[in-house]
């Protein structure tokens, strides 16, 4: 099984390796593309924990034939014609000059009929591919991507990851322009990484991991936000804390509102009155989470302890207190959510709430697959959410 991932996607370099720069579900723009492939033990190091990605375009002898798996935009640039033009000739659609159909076919053939994905299609209506369509490739995408692929190993299929925030059209609906491209063609069924929209209806199965506040949703994965954002706060209350920040999360998604629910039911059974200068839109991105924690600290009473709603922006609040000369936890109390590999790398080791991204990844895999197999596949239970105490949070200063 091999993790495909294809030059049509423009997965971007930077993009992949620089993880702790980019915040969760944050637009990137990006000046370098390439085409990469990379199999299902190079999709992330033990010794460093980044991907470890292998170009696909390596230098080649001439007359050497190519051992690389021919894509659509391989047969697109040897015929001289649009990815859409060889599309429409692959799936038998009108609109294709038969010159045109003709030469297409011819290129197939040359680059390799029995290998190419493209020739795939045309002998089959499944392509044995399962695609991961993420807004970019950031720490918690690539936990997940870690369960998804450990869980198809061995199975009939490819998995391909598409990274469709890179797009020009821009942020929202990216995953629906994403379906639109892929599904049918290239990929049997997806799994959908933190929607920014509904997507009620798709031409292949859909499975959604932390999915959209909206009622009409696929079938969904997703951990128990409420009880651990509940866990969280109660752990600061714990410690004496009173007065403690909420850097929000993503409006549209239901994670964050839970999360947020979470805090506040907390709060309410403490019999702390909640603030709504307290809590401030940090939107899972590290530049407005560094906004939010510094107009927390701006405050004329600033928090003692900040509850972030991911890791990234918890830790984009620890870079905040130590501009400002504070110290963690003496003086500032930080937990975020999601425990991915910076939370324990952080100076001091962020305490968190973890969730189990391997196990949520090998899930949607299972739900996927029998959809695909035309089981009745309905959402499971929430994924527990566990606390992870470490070194940024601490008994509440004394005044």
């Amino acid at each position: 099984m091999s993790i495909v991932f294809d030059n049509v996607f423009e997965i971007h370099c930077e993009n992949v390796v620089e993880r702790s720069a980019i915040g969760r579900h944050a637009p990137v723009k990006s000046r370098n593309s390439g085409v990469f492939c990379a199999t299902v033990s190079e999709v992330m190091t033990p010794q460093t924990g980044i991907p470890g990605i292998a170009n696909a375009q390596q230098p080649q002898s001439p007359g050497e034939p190519s051992s690389a798996r021919v894509t659509i935009n391989d047969v697109a640039r040897a015929a001289q014609v649009s990815v859409s033009t060889v599309s429409k000739v692959v799936n038998g659609r009108y609109g294709v000059a038969p010159a045109t159909i003709a030469k297409v076919h011819q290129v197939i053939s040359e680059l390799g009929y029995e290998t190419s994905l493209v020739a795939s299609s045309l002998r089959s209506t499944r392509t044995n591919i399962i695609g991961i369509l993420v807004a970019e490739f950031e720490p918690f995408s690539l936990g997940l991507l870690n369960g998804i692929s450990a869980t198809l190993r061995g199975t009939q299929y490819d998995l391909m990851a598409y990274a469709g925030n890179l797009s020009p059209e821009g942020h929202a609906g990216w995953e629906r322009r994403s379906l639109s491209r892929l599904g049918g063609t290239l990929i049997d069924g997806a799994i959908i990484v933190t929607p920014t929209v509904e997507v009620p209806h798709s031409s292949v199965p859909v499975v959604a991991i932390d999915p959209h506040a909206g009622p009409e949703m696929p079938i969904a994965i997703d951990v128990d936000n409420h009880s651990g954002a509940y866990t969280a706060t109660r752990h600061l209350l714990d410690l004496g804390h009173r007065r403690i920040g909420h850097i929000r999360g993503r409006g549209d998604l239901a994670s964050a509102h839970l999360r947020e629910q979470g805090y506040r039911q907390a709060l309410e059974e403490a019999g702390v009155e909640f603030d709504g200068q307290l809590s401030h839109d940090g939107d899972y991105q590290h530049d407005a989470a560094v906004q939010a924690a510094h107009d927390l600290l701006d405050l004329p009473q600033p928090p003692t302890a900040i509850f972030a709603a991911n890791d990234l922006s918890a830790l984009a609040a620890l870079q905040v207190a130590g501009e400002r000369g504070l110290q963690v936890p003496g003086d500032l109390s930080i937990i975020g959510f999601d425990d991915i590999p910076a939370a324990a790398q952080s100076s001091p080791p962020l305490s968190t709430v973890r969730q189990p991204l391997h196990e949520m990844g090998a899930q949607a895999v299972n739900m996927l697959l029998g959809l695909l197999a035309g089981e009745d596949v309905r959402s499971p239970g929430h994924l527990p959410a566990v606390l992870v105490p470490r070194e940024t949070t601490g008994p509440a200063r004394t005044s």
